[in-house]
């Protein structure tokens, strides 16, 4: 071999070596919708972390929608190295139709897997004009909704739930009369978005509807952006969304992303992660910084799905399955 050749051949080892770098040291997070906010801060912190301890660079895309539509995204052939979800039904979708993620991902990282968790509450235009206060408010005439479809985003999954709970326990335990209520109350909504983020520009930015249900960290983002013109309202019971996080097992090991990723879920647990939760108004898992920022976060009186539905597997079937009770709800209306 002359000596052109072997350096020209050492030239191409070291750009298809870097390329596998490049490739090995690059994730693509598919994410919900209204989490943008928040992995604009994350992302570079993490990067920033990564490059100190092991002196690699590393990039990070995002893929933001409505979490169910992004779960079917990875389904149907989205390359994501991570899925940072808003409940586990998403992330159990993958795993049962496309099996990418291994059936104990929960077991994975600290907390089931969910390093954060989130509410639904309510914004209304100032002056509350309707006076709505609560769940009950919601159907009465003249109020128009704004939620996104429980078929398509965990927000308005939360949402019905949220809903239908209430309804019960202020009903004595009565099925029949939640389903009433909660076919009234879609009875107000005039149009359903995808994902929260589509909800909020429905709401805020094209001004329909009276009152937007929406995650708690959406809510400080309108009101730090557009304050003057809406008012927020705590319902008197309301869900506890945890947010789940997964690395797509199967993907990442085909990328050569693993090591990183694992990296990546892991530093939402960091106490520098847990701050930058709290700072985006998303409730961090640490109790200690969720304390130091109590301030930001209002007492809340509060369910969670397992407790009320029987898990999310459960929820699924009788409630948001083709067929289920929002199906026939909604198209009763």
């Amino acid at each position: 071999m002359t000596r052109r050749s072997l350096l020209l051949l050492l030239t191409f080892i070291l750009a298809l070596d870097a390329r596998v770098a490049s490739a090995g040291n690059e994730l693509l997070n598919a994410s919900y919708d209204v989490t943008r906010g928040f992995y604009r801060d994350f992302n570079p912190a993490f990067a920033a972390d990564w490059k100190q301890k092991t002196g690699e660079d590393v990039r990070i895309n995002q893929s933001h929608g409505g979490s169910t539509k992004q779960a079917r995204a990875i389904i149907d052939g989205l390359e994501a190295d991570v899925v940072t979800s808003n409940n586990p039904l998403d992330i159990d979708a993958i795993v049962d139709k496309a099996h990418l993620i291994p059936r104990d991902w929960a077991s994975k990282f600290p907390h089931n897997s969910a390093p954060s968790w989130s509410t639904i509450l309510f914004v209304v235009r100032k002056g509350n004009p309707k006076g709505i206060r609560d769940w009950s408010d919601l159907a009465k005439p003249g109020v128009s909704v704004i939620v996104p479809n429980p078929k398509t985003s965990g927000n308005g999954r939360y949402s019905y739930l949220a809903a239908w709970e209430w309804a019960k326990r202020n009903n004595g335990g009565n099925e029949a009369a939640a389903r009433d209520f909660v076919t009234r109350l879609f009875r107000h909504v005039p149009v359903l978005d995808t994902g929260g983020r589509g909800a909020t520009t429905t709401f805020a930015h094209r001004g329909i509807g009276d009152v937007l249900l929406t995650f708690e960290n959406e809510v400080r983002l309108i009101q730090s952006e557009l304050g003057d013109r809406f008012e927020v309202v705590v319902p008197s019971l309301t869900v506890r969304a945890d947010n789940p996080v997964a690395v797509v097992e199967k993907v990442a090991a085909k990328k050569g992303t693993t090591r990183v990723a694992q990296a990546y879920l892991a530093f939402h647990y960091s106490d520098a992660g847990q701050e930058l939760f709290a700072n985006n108004d998303i409730r961090p898992v640490n109790d200690a910084i969720l304390k130091k920022y109590a301030s930001r976060f209002p007492p809340l009186n509060t369910f969670d799905v397992d407790q009320a539905f029987g898990g999310w597997a459960r929820a699924q079937a009788v409630h948001f399955a083709d067929g289920g009770i929002f199906d026939q709800i909604y198209q009763g209306n």
